[in-house]
């Protein structure tokens, strides 16, 4: 039986490399979209091609206009109605309060008339700037009582200024919000205004305020204005620069938390910072990793409020530098990641403002390193419903990490990561690995219900194919049923396959029997290499094999009988290019319920009856159990002698370590000294994106 299963394998092992390619899907800059001529006034645009299709609304907010409340479910703006392009301020004004959902694309300067001008901009709306061409001169937008799901995206407002400094006369804001809740401002460029730029007011609430410039002014951004204590807001990454006062002060503020925020007073210039952030009445405020530079008073408070400093960094700073009191913990109510402070001024200027390609991960610019997020959650409370439509929305050929997070839930569906995709990141959201769950049921043998042909390789849940690929915090299964399907084909049903270099695997469960995780190259002349760590893998046959460089560090390797019941099977098959490292597995535990010596710790794939493969393992300073045959531990595979290849073992531990013999090769303390986790990765360290 096993005999005849080894022949089929390197039949069905030819790996299938064509790939279907998703459209792309990037904003450029310029790009026109929206209806059909004269559908939505004289100067909208015709809607791009399928091939050019943009996706202006597939981003959603981060921090607390994240946040399930007041009966929304995070902030999304206008992604469920139609897309516009506007060149005037009729149609800006048209769209803008309208009671439908719509994606206004600014696409020229559209000056306000009368001067200080602020559109009333209605629930259910994304107002974004089209690359670095949409600009707002002389006024801006108002948010009134009760208004929600509300984006306000890379545009310039600017030039309402009155020739009054400290203006008590004009309220000629550039974003104004009296009672609102869950808005996203974004990517925006703030300046010479006659009142605030951001005026947060009324008990606005559930608003993120990301990645924007304000800049040459007085009053930057000032929030409260009541006795209450109800708001919360996220304030992030944003320049304020060459701004008196209000940077921000938060009057009354349930939560605020700023953080990776740079505020810089240059010196010699008309414009002297009087302070910087401040906590005033009842506020509760986190201050994360920003970046104080030449202010006066950086960072301020009430006796009254409570203010947490953490990480952050001044330079040339005078005056007062307060903090005391409990605030809050700011992951109790969302996920974010601190960028070092030290390094916010040179991303927070590259970054900030209008981005030629919105589409590009918030924060960069071209190429630049932070991460976009795109959400996945079966209930649509997110972006998308299925994973494989947020990884279809990712740009080709991107050049920044993109991060699909994916709420807790099973995804029965086939996930490929395709080779023009690389810098993907799928990361389950739920507090553990079992939350998150993305599972096939199908096998090798398993016909395509597109009537194609059998699966192949295809069949595993999830399949990445482009370089810097990483996994974390999921679940990832094939539930294919052996025993009710014998005699009908590959019984091979893999989770997971990977075909790129520098592969990261964090924090996984990967259950499967036969195949569970196959770690392969995309072609001979290609490095692939594979981190995985802090996981579990789980299977009965060869559920480890591949031809590409991997090590398996800190993690469980658990063994399981097979669908008949019988024990007995092997954990590694190494199809290893003889210029190439193989498998390493360090660090580890070996574990499972089935029968002492019935299994082996691996045999030699020569795919396809490969003989110019030299396939490598080495298993070290990893705990072997019983059911490990203590000495006999390697096998043959296709008629190759696993002796005339590479396998070996150093300091393992466990009733299944056995001792150095002919049948059992040990690494002396010299040869273990080259066979590390560095000298499996070379120049690559893995990191967390």
């Amino acid at each position: 039986m096993e005999t005849i299963q080894h022949k089929a394998r390197h039949r069905r092992r030819r790996l299938h490399m064509t790939v279907g390619i998703p459209t792309a899907v990037v904003l450029a800059a310029g790009m026109a979209y929206g209806g059909a001529a004269g559908l939505f006034g004289k100067d909208a645009q015709p809607r791009a091609s399928a091939a050019k299709a943009v996706t202006l609304a597939s981003d959603v907010a981060d921090g607390f206009a994240s946040v399930t409340a007041m009966g929304q479910r995070g902030t999304y703006g206008g992604r469920d109605g139609e897309t516009v392009t506007v060149k005037n301020l009729a149609d800006l004004e048209k769209y803008a309060t309208a009671t439908k959902p719509y994606v206004i694309v600014v696409a020229a300067e559209i000056t306000m008339n009368p001067k200080g001008k602020e559109i009333k901009v209605a629930s259910d709306k994304t107002i974004v700037g089209a690359g670095t061409s949409g600009h707002i001169v002389g006024g801006g937008f108002f948010l009134g009582q009760g208004v929600h799901n509300v984006i306000i995206r890379n545009l310039t407002i600017r030039d309402s200024y009155q020739d009054r400094w400290s203006d008590k006369v004009d309220d000629f804001d550039a974003i104004q919000m009296d009672g609102a809740h869950h808005v996203w401002i974004d990517h925006n460029d703030l300046s010479h205004m006659a009142d605030g730029l951001i005026d947060s007011r009324k008990d606005t609430t559930y608003l993120t305020v990301s990645w924007n410039r304000l800049r040459t002014h007085n009053k930057a951004f000032g929030i409260g204005w009541t006795p209450n204590t109800t708001a919360d807001i996220t304030i992030h990454h944003n320049w304020f620069h060459e701004t008196e006062q209000r940077n921000p002060s938060a009057d009354n503020v349930a939560h605020a938390h700023l953080y990776n925020n740079y505020l810089q007073d240059d010196p010699g210039t008309a414009i002297t910072s009087s302070y910087g952030n401040y906590a005033r009445g009842r506020t509760k405020m986190v201050l994360e990793n920003s970046y104080f530079e030449g202010f006066r008073n950086p960072v301020i408070k009430d006796d009254t409020a409570a203010l947490v400093q953490r990480g952050n960094v001044f330079v040339g700073t005078t005056g007062r530098n307060e903090h005391g009191g409990e605030a809050f913990d700011p992951k109790k109510y969302y996920r974010y990641t601190l960028d070092a402070a030290a390094d916010v001024p040179a991303r927070v200027k590259s970054g900030s403002g209008p981005q030629t390609m919105i589409g590009k991960p918030a924060g960069t610019s071209a190429g630049a390193g932070a991460a976009a997020t795109l959400t996945v959650a079966k209930d649509g409370s997110a972006r998308y419903t299925t994973v494989q439509a947020a990884v279809n929305a990712v740009p080709a050929d991107n050049t920044s990490r993109v991060v699909i997070m994916v709420a807790p839930g099973t995804y029965r569906e086939h996930v490929k990561v395709p080779a023009n995709k690389p810098f993907v990141t799928i990361q389950g959201s739920g507090a553990s690995r079992h939350d998150t769950v993305i599972i096939s049921n199908a096998s090798t043998g398993t016909p395509k219900p597109d009537g194609s042909g059998d699966y192949g390789t295809d069949c595993a849940a999830v399949i990445a194919l482009a370089d810097e690929f990483q996994a974390r915090n999921l679940t990832i299964t094939n539930d294919f049923d052996e025993d009710a399907n014998q005699g009908k084909g590959g019984q091979q049903a893999l989770a997971l396959r990977t075909a790129a270099d520098k592969v990261v695997l964090d924090s996984l469960i990967l259950n499967g029997d036969q195949d569970t995780l196959l770690m392969d190259f995309a072609g001979k002349d290609k490095l692939s290499r594979v981190y995985v760590t802090n996981s579990y893998i789980v299977g009965s046959v060869d559920f480890i094999y591949g031809r590409a460089t991997a090590v398996v560090d800190k993690s469980v390797i658990t063994l399981k009988k097979r669908w008949n019941g019988a024990s007995g099977g092997y954990i590694l098959a190494p199809g290893t290019p003889p210029d190439r490292k193989g498998f390493l597995v360090i660090n580890s535990t070996v574990n499972g319920d089935v029968s002492d010596g019935s299994f082996y710790l691996g045999r030699n794939w020569h795919g396809g009856g490969d003989a110019g493969l030299r396939p490598q393992a080495t298993v070290r300073n990893t705990y072997l159990p019983s059911a490990i045959k203590t000495t006999t531990p390697w096998s043959d595979m296709g008629g190759f002698s696993w002796k005339k290849d590479r396998f070996a073992e150093y300091k393992n531990t466990g009733p299944g370590a056995g001792s150095a013999s002919g049948d059992r090769p040990q690494l002396t303390d010299a040869q273990a000294g080259g066979q590390e986790i560095a000298d499996w990765l070379g120049n690559w360290t893995p990191s967390a994106s």
